[in-house]
Order: C-alpha cells, then sequence, then structure tokens
C-alpha cells in the first residue's frame, strides 16, 4: 500500500501542479476568462478528489491517518526519478511550456485513474471524467495559444 500510495501522491501533486501553470498561461496569456475558469474548477475537482482519497481531513492532519500516511510515503532525497531531463530545461516559449504541463496533466491523471482503481471504482472514474475534460480544453487553449504566438 506504500508504494501505491507514493504513485497517487505523486501524481496528484503533479496534476494540481500542471493545472495551475495553465490556469496562469490562460489567465494572463490568452486573458480568457471561461478557460481560465474551466482549469480552476478542473484542479479543483482534483484536489475533492483527492480528499476523498485521504479522507475528509486534510492532507497533513495532525492525528494521522491515511492522509499523513500518505504524506509519510514520500521520499524526494531518494525519488530516483526526481532529476530534470535535458528536454524539461529546453522550452522556447509560453506555448511549450503549456504543451508540457497539460501533457503532464493528461498523464498523471492516467495513472490516478488507474492506480485509484484499487482503492475506489467512483474515483478512477471521476479522474476518468477530468481526463476528458482536459483533452477538450486542451484543444481549445492551444488553438487560441498557437493563433496568438504565430500572429506576433
Amino acid at each position: 500500500m506504500h508504494r501505491l500510495l507514493r504513485i497517487i501522491d505523486v501524481n496528484l501533486n503533479r496534476s494540481q501542479e500542471g493545472l495551475r501553470v495553465c490556469e496562469d498561461i490562460v489567465r494572463f496569456i490568452l486573458n480568457d476568462r471561461k478557460m481560465l475558469r474551466s482549469f480552476k474548477s478542473l484542479r479543483h475537482k482534483v484536489g475533492a478528489l483527492a480528499k476523498r482519497i485521504y479522507g475528509k481531513k486534510t492532507l497533513v492532519h495532525p492525528r494521522g491517518g491515511q492522509g499523513l500516511m500518505v504524506l509519510k510515503s514520500r521520499n524526494v532525497k531518494r525519488d530516483v526519478g526526481k532529476l530534470t531531463t535535458y528536454r524539461e530545461g529546453r522550452r522556447k516559449n509560453i506555448g511549450d511550456v503549456f504543451r508540457a504541463n497539460i501533457q503532464r496533466v493528461k498523464e498523471s491523471l492516467r495513472v490516478l485513474e488507474e492506480t485509484s482503481k484499487l482503492l475506489d471504482r467512483r474515483i478512477s472514474q471521476s479522474f476518468k471524467t477530468i481526463r476528458f475534460r482536459v483533452y477538450e480544453l486542451e484543444k481549445k487553449s492551444r488553438v487560441k495559444l498557437e493563433a496568438i504566438l504565430h500572429h506576433k
């Protein structure tokens, strides 16, 4: 269970962080209020699912519980995948940043969908629903972002 919790924890963080990056690009580059609300809503839905996985309490609940168990499962010092890859350091523009982060979100949601099946099939289905909403939002936002980047 400890290793499963590590996978879930890292992918919850990864998906929410990636959604936040996309959200800020939509907010400050595209200036699109509707897309901003969509990204923010998805990020909050992932957060709500995290709370369901961790229990009703927050991740760092002082009296323990599963949330603390997940937190204790983190091992950043020994994480063999924590180093930045060559490609991560080679972003050319905000479009590259957006593409990398939306891809990170989709991949992490897929991992969450699969691994959460071992805990709760309804939560797994919710991650799947969010993943497909991300696909739709990606198409809309990338079209608009590419238009802005190529017309400067």
